[in-house]
C-alpha cells in the first residue's frame, strides 16, 4: 500500500488524553495544512478530546472529524481525520487530570498506530506523549514508548536516536541509573548502536557516506586508562569492528568536547553516546524545540516529539507544537525515502 501513495500517510497516536498531545497535534496539523507539500495526517485517538482541544484553540484550527480506514481518501486541508477508538468519558479527557482510563486508551492508540504502520496502512507512526507512571498504573508494564513498540514490532535490537536541525545522536543505553551503565556496556551493544545508526543515516536520512563520532564513557575518554578501561575493553573494539564493516566511525571522543562546533558545523553527521544524559544534555540544550525522537531497528518508521505530557500546561493553549511539527516532517521525509525506490521498482 505504501508504494501506491504519492503523499506519505502519517498515523499519529494521540498520547495521554490529559496531556498536551491533542493540542500539539492540532497546532501541527494546522501549520502543516498551509504548506503546499505536506503529508496526510490521520490521528488515532479520541474524537471528543480532540474536538474539545480544537474548541479551546479557536476557529483557525483544523477541525477533527471521525474517519475509518475503509472510507477512501481522507478529507482535505481544513479537517483532521480521526480514527476514534472508543469514546472516553468527560473526566478521562479533562486536561491535567490523568486517569487509568486515559492511560489505557493511550496504550490502545499506540497499538493500533503500530499495527497500521506494520500493515502498510500508514507509512510512518508519530507518537504523542504518554506518561510512564500512568501507563504502568493502567497495567501496561513498559518503561516507555520505545520498549512497547519493540515488543509490538517483535524486535530485540533497537535504539533511541534523537535528531535536531544540526545534531543527531543515538544512545547505547537508555533508561537506567548511572551506577548500572558501565556493566551494561558491551562490545556488541556499542557496535549494534553504530550499525543501526549508520543504516538509518544511509537510508531514511539520505546520507550516502555518514560520519559517526563515538563518545567515550569516562572523562577525557579514559585518558589512556587513567580514568577507566571501558574505552579500551569495549568501545575501541566496537569502533574497529564497525570500520571493518565499512562504517566511517571514529573515536572514542572526549565527551566534554565532542559537541563543539568548528566553523559553525559539527565534524560528524551523527554521534553515539554511551548513556542518556551524556547525549541528551547537549541535544536538548542545542535543539530543544526542534528535537525528534526516532526509534531505530523497528520494522516501520517511528518518531515522536522530544517532550512529555506537560500536565502543568495542558488545556491552557500555550504548548509549543514545534517538536511535533518536526516529528511529523521527519517521519514524512523518512517515508518518502522508503516510498521512492518502491515506486521506481513498481
Amino acid at each position: 500500500m505504501a508504494a501506491a501513495r504519492k503523499t506519505p500517510l502519517i498515523a499519529v497516536s494521540m498520547g495521554d488524553p490529559a496531556g498536551i498531545g491533542a493540542e500539539v497535534i492540532l497546532k501541527a496539523a494546522t501549520a502543516l495544512a498551509r504548506r503546499r507539500e505536506r503529508p496526510t495526517i490521520i490521528v488515532v485517538g479520541d474524537l471528543g478530546a480532540l474536538c474539545a482541544a480544537a474548541d479551546r484553540l479557536g476557529k483557525s484550527c483544523v477541525r477533527p472529524c471521525e474517519w475509518r480506514l475503509d472510507a477512501g481518501t481522507p478529507p482535505g486541508r481544513g479537517s483532521l481525520p480521526v480514527i476514534n477508538l472508543g469514546r472516553l468519558p468527560a473526566k478521562a479527557i479533562a486536561p491535567a487530570r490523568p486517569s487509568i482510563a486515559g492511560a489505557d486508551a493511550a496504550y490502545r492508540y499506540i497499538v493500533e498506530g503500530a499495527r497500521m504502520a506494520m500493515a502498510g496502512e500508514a507509512d510512518a507512526l508519530v507518537t504523542a506523549p504518554i506518561n510512564k507512571e500512568w501507563l504502568n498504573r493502567a497495567g501496561h508494564r513498559f518503561p516507555g514508548h520505545s520498549e512497547l513498540l519493540a515488543r509490538l514490532g517483535r524486535v530485540r535490537t533497537w535504539r533511541m536516536m534523537f535528531a535536531g536541525g544540526d545534531l543527531r545522536l543515538a544512545l547505547v543505553t537508555v533508561h537506567m541509573g548511572l551506577a548500572r551503565v558501565s556493566r551494561a556496556l558491551t562490545r556488541d551493544g556499542v557496535y549494534q548502536t553504530i550499525g543501526l545508526l549508520a543504516e538509518h543515516l544511509r537510508g531514511p536520512a539520505g546520507i550516502a557516506h555518514p560520519r559517526i563520532a563515538v563518545l567515550g564513557f569516562n572523562p577525557h575518554a579514559g585518558e589512556n586508562g587513567l580514568f577507566g578501561d571501558e574505552e579500551s575493553k569495549t568501545i575501541v573494539p566496537a569502533i574497529a569492528r564497525a570500520r571493518r564493516a565499512g562504517i566511517d566511525a571514529t573515536g572514542p571522543a572526549a565527551p566534554d568536547t565532542a559537541f563543539i562546533r568548528r566553523n559553525g558545523a559539527f565534524a560528524f553527521d551523527a554521534a553515539v553516546a554511551m548513556y542518556h544524559d551524556q547525549g541528551l544534555i547537549a541535544l536538548k540544550t542545542l535543539e530543544f524545540d526542534r528535537a525528534v525522537n526516532v526509534t531505530l531497528g523497528l520494522p516501520f518508521i517511528r518518531t515522536s516529539p522530544d517532550h512529555g505530557t506537560a500536565y502543568d500546561i495542558a488545556g491552557h493553549g500555550t504548548a509549543s507544537a514545534a517538536s511535533m511539527i518536526a516529528a511529523i516532517e521527519y517521519a514524512a521525509r523518512a517515508a518518502r525515502a522508503r516510498i521512492a525506490p518502491a515506486r521506481r521498482a513498481a
